[in-house]
């Protein structure tokens, strides 16, 4: 089997991940993403989607009549529909409202999909989220609210403008990478595949709690890396854990 580009660093085994990221591939590849938030990230990550094959469901918290006009000026081709509808018909969401919005998901509607965290914290607009203090990151808080989902954390780490810049053909000489961490395999490969086929090297970081590596404030956040930086990064990141 040739050798895949979604990658493991050396605190994570990889096993079986590459044979379930291609399956994966082969079921997203005419699948349907769903996308919460109609703001810049949120249209960037459809126009890109649109871009790659994907069909693209773009939803807010309110009336779909009430976004069409943004949806058909900002992400030609994708569809305007009600939040329920975008999760309940996609076979990934991906969450790009801002966080403190995260309480107003209803937890059962996202029981066993998997949702894409692509949401950061920021302090000066987001003001104090006290539930934060209770988890090492701010997916694990989204994940204890979204009980039963398979929460995937990546695209928080890239600039929405960068989605669109620095997108590359596989095997370009140092074509940009983006992390992925999640507490289940099948789901982080699904995610992976979505970010290849989007433009971009997908490196498995392992279980959600490594998210905390790619967070504001973190080397990984703040650079821009390719597959083997990345790497080396979430690598220094887990040691780092591991010493403490």
């Amino acid at each position: 089997m040739p050798e895949k580009s979604f990658t493991a660093g050396r605190c994570h085994c990889l096993g079986a991940l590459a044979g379930r990221c291609a399956r994966a591939g082969g079921d997203l590849m005419t699948g349907r993403v769903g996308i919460l938030g109609v703001g810049r990230v949120g249209t960037a990550m459809a126009r890109q989607s649109l871009r790659a094959g994907y069909e693209v469901a773009l939803a807010s918290s309110g009336d779909p009549a009430k976004i069409e006009l943004i949806v058909e000026v900002m992400a030609p081709g994708a569809t305007a529909v009600a939040a329920e509808e975008a999760v309940r018909t996609s076979d990934l969401v991906v969450l790009a409202i801002p966080l403190p919005k995260y309480t107003s998901l209803r937890p059962a509607l996202f029981t066993d999909r998997v949702v894409v965290d692509a949401m950061n914290y920021w302090a000066e607009t987001d003001g104090r989220l006290p539930a934060l203090a209770n988890w090492a990151s701010s997916s694990e808080m989204v994940a204890g609210h979204l009980t039963g989902a398979r929460v995937v954390k990546t695209f928080n780490h890239i600039g929405y403008h960068d989605l669109e810049a620095d997108h590359a053909p596989p095997g370009s000489p140092r074509r940009r990478a983006l992390a992925v961490a999640g507490d289940d395999a099948s789901s982080r490969a699904m995610v992976g595949e979505l970010i290849e086929r989007i433009g971009f090297d997908a490196v498995d970081a392992g279980p959600l709690a490594a998210g905390a590596a790619f967070e504001p404030g973190t080397e990984i956040f703040s650079g821009r890396h390719d597959r083997v930086t990345l790497r080396h990064e979430l690598d220094l990141a887990c040691q780092a854990q591991t010493v403490r």
